[in-house]
């Protein structure tokens, strides 16, 4: 059998994990060390200043592929680890940090620049500056590395080398900071959104492809091209088969890399394939689909028998007020009037 025009070696899709999450305020040298190793990376901590407080906070969640915390120091530290193993981005919300990998030159780190690492280069951060709190973002290799992959719809060869520093003062380095930001605020809420698989897996995905779009990489300009164009049909076989899966199940947590991996093909060419021919983008498709049921079960429903909430929850949104936001906008009414209405 022949490949489908554009096929690539589908992903295996990923099960939406329940983030874990840490939350911790100590005093102690060797405690905040175990935090960083628990979320992060095995780590020495050497006291810089007199202060016998650290003053050490973290606030962390682990979204499978993606782990972000807010992590600060009240007194100047410095940190040695080996090679990371990972992709790791800090953003400083306060202070700086001042540090290097391997051979390279030394970088330091504000709350302009955040500071990208790779995964390979024994790491040092030199200089915590007391007060320092910052936006950590560690990132593992392989999901990073397989992401690229399916937006570019071929095989990357190499490692993605990524410049050292990135501008979160505007552009895509700030879009791609204040998601940060919003999901480790979230954290703490413990009915929060990001307890939500259906909010928990597309964020995972928006932070590695926000991170490919906003740092300066080698293949950042092929990423931002628009996609070639598709030969003209009438949705092609794997369209119809990510439209088919969203039709079954409207209310299952997808995400545009589990379709493109039901469609057997690219995230990028699932994309460009449902923007010519369904004339939105996928996630658009599926919200429209869960819209449609939802307003059916509410138009069916007799008096007392449902509520607005339970029709949406049973739906697939967890957000009421962005869910009747977009339920006005596409039918012209509010919820309460299709479930009222004689």
């Amino acid at each position: 059998m022949s490949a489908e025009p554009g096929a690539a070696t589908p992903p295996v899709p990923s099960v939406p994990s329940v983030p874990s999450v840490l939350s911790l305020r100590t005093a102690d040298l060797d405690e905040a060390r175990w935090a960083i190793g628990e979320t992060f990376y095995a780590s020495h901590i050497d006291r810089l200043s007199r202060e016998d407080d650290v003053g050490a906070s973290f606030d962390v969640v682990r979204l499978g592929a993606v782990t972000v915390g807010e992590v600060g120091f009240g007194s100047e530290v410095r940190l040695r680890f080996g090679e990371l193993g990972a992709y790791h981005v800090d953003v400083p919300l306060s202070g700086s940090i001042q540090w290097r990998q391997g051979a390279r030159e030394a970088e330091t780190t504000t709350p302009d620049r955040a500071g990208v690492f790779q995964p390979d280069g024994v790491t040092t951060i030199d200089r915590w500056s007391g007060g320092c709190r910052l936006l950590a973002v560690k990132i593992r290799t392989a999901d990073l590395e397989q992401h690229l992959e399916q937006l570019l719809g071929r095989p990357v060869r190499t490692p993605v080398r990524f410049a050292p520093g990135l501008d979160v003062t505007r552009g895509a380095g700030l879009s791609w900071a204040r998601l940060v930001r919003t999901a480790v605020r979230d954290v703490q809420d413990a009915g929060g959104l990001m307890h939500q698989p259906l909010v928990s897996a597309p964020l995972q995905e928006a932070l590695l492809s926000g991170l490919l779009l906003a740092a300066e990489h080698p293949h950042r300009e092929e990423l931002a091209q628009p996609s070639a164009p598709a030969a003209p049909s009438y949705r092609p076989a794997p369209v119809k088969r990510a439209v088919d899966a969203i039709q079954g199940r409207p209310e299952h947590p997808f995400d545009t890399a589990e379709l493109a991996a039901v469609a057997r093909v690219s995230v990028r060419w699932l994309q460009e394939g449902f923007r010519r021919h369904v004339g939105m983008s996928p996630m658009a498709y599926l919200r429209d689909v869960r819209l449609s049921r939802v307003r059916d079960e509410l138009r069916r429903a007799g008096p007392g028998e449902l509520s607005v909430g339970e029709a949406a929850y049973r739906w697939g949104f967890v957000h009421l007020g962005r869910f009747a936001r977009s339920y006005r906008e596409r039918f012209g009414e509010t919820p309460s009037q299709t479930l009222h209405a004689p």
